[in-house]
Parts: C-alpha cells; structure tokens; sequence
C-alpha cells in the first residue's frame, strides 16, 4: 500500500487502497499501515462549508506523510479531529487497526497513547509552573506506565528525564528550569521530547517550526528526521510551507479549502500532471 492514496470515491467506508477489506472497528489490517483515514467530514455549527470533507488517506509505519495548504484550509482541524479533541461528523480513524472515531472515555484511553502532537507555539504547549522535567514525566504517568517501552527505558525519573532531553540534543540541567527560562528553539525540542516520551505510533506535527527562527527551524527539522529513523516514528507533518512538507515527507497530500485536491510522492512535486493549485503553491516555494 502507498501512504497517501487515499479509497476512491466510489468505495464504502472501511474499504482499503490496496484492496484489502477492512470492517468498523476491530479490523485486520496491513502491519505496516498504523493510521487510516476514511471519509472524514467536520462542520462547525453555522458553518456554510465543512472544514474537512471526505479525508481519506492511510500512513505507514515509519514514514512522514506530509500536508500543506494555506491557513484556514482545514488543516488544523483535522489534526484535532485525529486526536479527539474534537468529533468529525462522520468517517473512520483507524489506529492499530481499530476505529477510534466514536470511542468514548475509558475506551479510547489506550489508544491515547499511541498518537501524539507536536503544537505549532511551545510556550503555550508547556505549563509555565511546571518545572521542563516534571512536562517531560507527565505523559509517562497519565498514559504510559502500562506501555512496554522498547527505546527509552523508566528506572527513575531523573533518569527518565535525563533519556529524553539527550534525545532531543538538550542538556540535562535543563529539567530543573521553567519554559520562560528556555529559547524558542530549547521549548520546542522540550514538546517534542515530551511527545516521544511514551513512544506513540503516531506523532501530528501542526505547525513544528512555525514560531521559530530560520536556524532553528533547520535544526528541528534534523532533528525530526532522526527521531522518525531511530525511534521508527510515523508523521503527519501539517504545515503552510512546501519548502519544509518536501523537505521532511516521502508522501504529500495537498488541502485546499477542506478537501484533499493533490497527493504524490515527494519526488513528484514538479511533475506536470500536479494539480493546478499545487503549482500556484509551487511558484511560491
């Protein structure tokens, strides 16, 4: 199966692209795809167009799937829609073979664990009277201590804490300071070592590098790609900038105004069969 193609339009929900039939809920799927998306739709109460209409796509494990688009296409709201922190009107979100869409409380508890976002601004991502380490535990202690961890491991949680600051280049006496104390390069690294710390399947990147500098936006973007190596990440990297969506992603998928208009592989950004908008995108890139 290719990340990013998404079913046609003319398959039921729960039909897969590469053929195989998969069914509400529990289902057997490719061990290599960790999150499918079937016709997924939000409207917003007096909305005259939905958000996000019929968002289909699928993402392997290990692999970064990019989307670009301008703001207010859509983007963002289907990133909270992956994460529950909002409904989708209707569709699937399959993670690890099970539809989470409808889920409720206890139930979709598990299966918090296996996502996880990188927000677009660190210092409204992090609590400013929590200490950088005590951020850093709290995902482990909400969510994580029934998880098996096969790259980071718990002994105790200056060590815990210590694991993950050097996995995202920051010294360990950093866990002692507050979010103020940090640069915006420093507290973006903190939310995405708080991110790996209980090693989801799948990790939403709204926005990563949006706030920083242009230097800093290189280096975390480096860093990303050697996380996604080492740790076997799989990504959504949600983003305004093609440059970056390229740069990052083996797979793009184009939004304009809710709806996916174009997706390709990253080699074939500068194809002549690209969608007209993807070329208006192109000629700013």
């Amino acid at each position: 199966m290719q990340v990013g193609r998404a079913a046609s339009a003319g398959t039921g929900a729960g039909a897969c692209e590469d053929g195989a039939t998969a069914t509400v809920g529990q289902v057997s799927l490719d061990s290599q795809v960790v999150l499918r998306v079937e016709q997924l739709t939000r409207t917003y109460a007096g909305a005259e167009h939905p958000a996000i209409q019929d968002i289909s796509f699928g993402l392997n494990r290990g692999e970064c799937l990019g989307l670009v688009g301008e703001s207010g296409c859509g983007k963002s709201t289907l990133a909270r829609c992956l994460l529950r922190i909002e409904d989708a009107d209707q569709g699937l979100i399959q993670l690890g073979g099970q539809d989470i869409a409808r889920l409720r409380s206890r139930h979709l508890r598990p299966y918090r664990r296996r996502i996880q976002i990188v927000f677009q601004n660190p210092s409204a991502a992090l609590n400013p009277k929590l200490t950088i380490g005590a951020s850093l535990i709290d995902p482990y202690e909400q969510l994580g201590r029934e998880a098996k961890l096969s790259h980071f491991t718990y002994t105790s949680k200056e060590a815990y804490i210590r694991q993950l600051l050097e996995a995202v280049e920051l010294p360990r006496e950093l866990g002692d300071r507050y979010p103020h104390e940090l640069s915006g390069g420093q507290r973006q690294r903190v939310t995405i070592a708080r991110a790996i710390s209980i090693e989801p399947d799948v990790i939403v990147l709204d926005e990563p590098t949006a706030s920083l500098d242009v230097i800093s936006q290189g280096a975390v973007l480096q860093l990303l790609t050697d996380l996604r190596t080492s740790l076997g990440l799989s990504y959504l990297f949600i983003s305004h900038d093609l440059a970056a969506v390229h740069r990052m992603s083996q797979h793009i998928m184009v939004m304009q105004s809710g709806r996916i208009v174009d997706r390709f592989g990253s080699e074939a950004l500068f194809s002549e069969e690209r969608h007209p908008y993807t070329k208006e995108l192109i000629s700013i890139f």
